[in-house]
């Protein structure tokens, strides 16, 4: 008896980490690419959400840099390939919390929403993070400046 309420007693230990750590308060929340739990709900929600603009593996539509014939650009990788990284992450998250309509020059119209009302912040975050862990280290380094700068 006293093993299985040891056992279940590291159970209960190790689901309340996971909760807190990926589904729990907000805490410490920042887009930390280390943080495996939740690199892996980001990865869920980038494929629930994401994915069918963004590509699976996070490459982008094709020709993402050239406007189509409704003026649109088409939605840009998020892989070292792309420019996510150029940007500190309070700006990403602002951008996927509401959209591109905020950031675009006067008249740009962006296929891109905003998903405040989709996402919970937990899940924004996770999505960044996600992305940010398929980054090379230089890409890493360099967006972690931008971030540290933004705060200046």
């Amino acid at each position: 008896m006293v093993r299985i309420s040891v056992w279940l007693l590291g159970i209960a230990a190790v689901a309340g980490l996971a909760y807190a750590l990926v589904l729990g308060g907000d805490g410490d929340l920042r887009p930390d690419p280390d943080n495996a739990p939740l690199v892996a709900l980001g990865k869920l929600t980038y494929a629930q959400h994401c994915a069918s603009c963004h590509g699976a593996s996070l490459e982008g539509q094709p020709n993402w840099r050239e406007r189509r014939p409704d003026g649109r650009l088409p939605a840009p990788p998020h892989d070292a390939e792309g420019h996510t990284w150029h940007h500190a992450d309070e700006q990403l998250l602002a951008m996927v919390r509401e959209g591109m309509a905020p950031f675009a020059p006067a008249g740009y119209v962006s296929d891109m929403p905003g998903f405040k009302d989709v996402l919970s912040e937990r899940e924004i975050v996770a999505v960044l993070a996600y992305i940010k862990s398929a980054w090379p280290p230089a890409a890493r380094e360099r967006q972690a400046r931008a971030t540290a700068q933004a705060k200046r």
